[in-house]
C-alpha cells in the first residue's frame, strides 16, 4: 500500500479518499470543519446537511474504482 491515496473526491466539506491496497480498493470518508482556533480538522461524523454530498462522493468513488478495475482486465 502506498503512502499516497490513489484518488480523492471532494464535494463541499466532504472528502472521499481512495486507497489502492494491491488492487483491492478502500475508501475513507471525512467531513472537514474549522475549530474555534481557526484550525481545519476532519471527522467521520456527518450532519444531515452533509449526507447528500457524502452519498455523491461515495457514488463517484465507486465509479472511479470500477473504471480502474475494468482497465486492469
Amino acid at each position: 500500500m502506498s503512502n499516497q491515496p490513489a484518488h480523492k473526491i471532494k464535494l463541499g466539506l466532504i472528502t472521499a479518499t481512495i486507497w489502492d491496497n494491491d488492487g483491492s480498493y478502500s475508501v475513507d470518508m471525512a467531513r472537514s470543519y474549522k475549530t474555534d482556533q481557526k484550525e481545519w480538522k476532519n471527522t467521520s461524523g456527518f450532519f444531515h446537511s452533509d449526507l447528500l454530498n457524502a452519498a455523491k462522493c461515495a457514488e463517484r468513488a465507486e465509479i472511479w474504482i470500477s473504471r480502474q478495475l475494468s482497465t486492469r482486465q
